[in-house]
């Protein structure tokens, strides 16, 4: 009996139409176009503005156009994994609400909050659902509203981060492409250096917290970049070498999009040239685990069936990870 591999055959995307470019960025904190681009390589990010909005919405419209360009029937899919770390509410979870907007009446679903790398855990879980014969059709969206969780005064983390949702179809398939390899950790040692101390259970929204700003992302960034990395290039690393994946063998590298020198400094341990790193942190920012997908769906007209492509992310927790993905269409 053949093999089933589980493959990506299709991708869905939506950001937000308002941009919050650095200019306007400059008005609202102690801040300018220079600083951030040497820093972080961020140009504008996409907000998700209007009231009443969050991560379901994008999710929807990421799905739907999915749904559209793979002329899939919504009754045909049997999961959805949504990942997001911004979910419209505690309860219900998001991926019951996007279930309820797109027609997927016969699929069952779950929100998956890995941070930033929630997209690897992701695709990780929902191959393992393909490979065991069980499922056919599953989605894999994630969709982040970050801008909820920002403090517009901190100039550490309000240039950083942005909104958005892309959505994958994954199916299965006997050829030799798809989800091939992943090494994924979460190690605990995060909580201080990247978190949002209110609103959760821990710690309820109050008015102590809100006067303290304790609702809003906070982020010791040396520490982050430091962990980002030192883990993004050491599990990138050992993806490569158990894969064989030198030279030519590797054709892209997809790097989680939180910062052009963490991406450059991934790309170095690897010996990639830049020219094979997809980047496009310069128009979004950091979506959280939106990056990787917004990613394959801005560059999925360069993508080739056979591409050996290397996924890399990390994020709160810490979570991070690396896979091995061939493309499929």
């Amino acid at each position: 009996m053949d093999k089933i591999h589980a493959a990506i055959t299709g991708v869905g995307g939506f950001v937000p139409e308002y941009i919050l470019d650095n200019e306007e960025l400059s008005r609202l904190v102690e801040t300018n176009d220079e600083w951030i681009m040497t820093r972080v390589g961020i140009k504008q990010r996409h907000i998700l503005s209007e009231e009443g909005l969050g991560p379901s919405y994008m999710a929807r419209k990421a799905i739907k156009e999915l749904l559209k360009k793979t002329d899939t029937d919504p009754l045909t899919v049997d999961a959805l994994i949504l990942s997001t770390t911004t979910p419209d509410y505690g309860v219900p979870n998001t991926a019951s609400i996007v279930i309820g907007h797109t027609g997927l009446s016969n699929a069952y679903g779950f929100d998956l909050n890995a941070a930033c790398c929630g997209f690897l855990f992701a695709m990780d879980q929902a191959a393992s659902m393909i490979e065991s014969g069980r499922y056919k059709k599953i989605i894999v969206c994630a969709s982040e509203k970050m801008s909820s969780i920002i403090d517009y005064t901190d100039r550490s983390t309000s240039p950083l981060f942005g909104d958005g949702a892309a959505a994958v179809l994954v199916e299965p398939t006997t050829e030799d492409l798809g989800w091939k390899d992943s090494i994924l950790r979460t190690d605990g040692t995060g909580l201080p250096y990247l978190v949002t101390k209110a609103g959760g259970s821990a710690c309820p929204p109050s008015y102590y917290a809100l006067d303290h700003r304790m609702n809003f992302l906070h982020q010791e960034g040396r520490t982050v970049f430091k962990y980002a990395v030192t883990n993004m290039s050491d599990l990138s690393a050992q993806i490569a070498e158990r894969n064989n994946l030198k030279g030519d063998r590797l054709t892209w590298v997809l790097p989680h999009q939180a910062n052009i020198r963490i991406i450059e400094a991934v790309a170095n341990r690897l010996e990639v040239p830049m020219d094979k790193v997809l980047v496009n942190i310069e128009k979004y920012g950091n979506t959280s685990s939106g990056t990787l997908p917004l990613v394959l769906w801005d560059f999925e007209k360069k993508l080739k069936k056979g591409d050996n492509i290397l996924l890399t992310a990390f994020g709160a927790g810490f979570t991070y990870g690396a896979a091995y993905l061939t493309w499929a269409y």
